[in-house]
């Protein structure tokens, strides 16, 4: 049984998903893939069929009915994770701005290292992120030292979407009780991990804005994040957590 599980969550992905699926498979540390998809109209889905065939009992396919946020997408899928015996659960983009060569980093922080939580980090040695506009980088980053000082978090980079967990933590953390689906989802399950005492790490990457597809950036994910942050430190002040 293959011990590392990398889930992607799609919607509208069908530009980068045969190559990101082919890049993570063909990595010399053997990874299954699972694919989370919203019911994408441009068939993403469907392509994730047909390299079923070629890939078998190697990537793998949930298909949600409709477009329901990347947070309950992350947690369908860590549910599935759990369910099928898998000791290292990744979160990975599927528009290559993540590198999946980097993946093997994470899983050596996690299996040889202390790391519970491996966080592929952005900032951790500065700001390593390659064709994003200043006004992206900034924001980014300023979320990022506003959540430090909401959360008391010692985490450079707490909006990161590239991370590993071991089984444990996901098995200690009540997935029911995430609510927030954006950016806000990111840093609440990373501060529902710093709350529980598990060993956080950051590995340094390089983050690659993505050159296929579109962004799923939007208004109400950055308002999320903005006041999710204030409300998860109060309920932890309150021990509602």
């Amino acid at each position: 049984m293959n011990d590392c599980i990398v889930i992607i969550p799609t919607y509208n992905e069908i530009e980068n998903i045969e190559s990101i699926i082919r890049s993570v498979l063909s990595q010399k540390k053997s990874f299954h893939v699972l694919i989370i998809d919203d019911n994408s109209p441009d068939h993403t889905a469907d392509k994730v069929v047909l390299l079923q065939s070629e890939f078998e009992g190697r990537l793998f396919l949930e298909k949600r009915n409709k477009k329901s946020g990347l947070g309950t997408a992350y947690v369908h899928g860590f549910r599935w994770a759990l369910n099928h015996k898998y000791e290292y659960v990744f979160e990975m983009d599927a528009d290559f701005s993540h590198n999946p060569n980097d993946l093997e980093k994470l899983y050596s922080a996690c299996h040889f290292g202390d790391a519970d939580l491996a966080i592929g980090s952005r900032y951790v040695t500065g700001v390593n992120v390659v064709n994003w506009p200043l006004s992206r980088v900034l924001m980014s980053y300023f979320a990022s030292v506003y959540v430090r000082m909401i959360t008391g978090m010692k985490i450079h980079d707490a909006t990161a979407g590239f991370v590993c967990y071991k089984r444990k933590v996901l098995e200690d953390i009540n997935l029911d009780k995430i609510k927030f689906v954006g950016y806000a989802f990111q840093i609440e399950m990373k501060y529902r991990t710093y709350c529980k005492k598990f060993q956080i790490v950051e590995v340094p990457i390089i983050f690659t804005d993505r050159t296929k597809g579109q962004s799923k950036m939007s208004n109400s994910i950055i308002v999320e994040a903005v006041f999710g942050v204030i409300a998860l430190r109060l309920k932890r002040l309150v021990n509602s957590l």
